[in-house]
């Protein structure tokens, strides 16, 4: 069994890898079956590259899902949870700059009216 390249899975449509995943676990579970009826030393060590494979095709499979949900939400008003930035807690809660900076009319008006002096001697 060649090992499976993620870039040659990126290439393939969604049920492309999903047929390679029901033969991966298939292969899987025949290999199993070898090694509870004491198969050879060979279908052991195999056990380990299949179990690579299938995760290898199911994280291609879940990046596909992810773009593909991005690309639909994308210029939408609202996002799905799991599709906006992580970041931090502190940070998500945090005030946006705009909000931040923005006045109320009454410091506006004060800080028209008052403006900070200007002196000819600077210390």
């Amino acid at each position: 069994m060649v090992r499976v390249k993620a870039y040659e899975l990126r290439s393939k449509t969604s049920k492309e890898l999903l047929t390679e995943l029901d033969e991966q676990k298939a292969e899987l579970a025949q290999l199993r079956v070898a090694k509870v009826s004491g198969g050879a030393a060979s279908k052991l060590a195999k056990i380990k590259i299949v179990r690579k494979a299938i995760a290898r095709i199911l994280t291609v499979y879940n990046q596909k899902q992810k773009t593909e949900a991005r690309k639909a939400c994308k210029g939408k008003k609202y996002v799905p949870l799991d599709l906006r930035p992580k970041k931090t807690r502190a940070i998500r809660r945090a005030l946006k700059v705009e909000q931040k900076y923005m006045k109320t009319p009454r410091q506006k008006t004060k800080a028209s009216n008052f403006p900070m002096r200007r002196f000819a001697v600077t210390m």
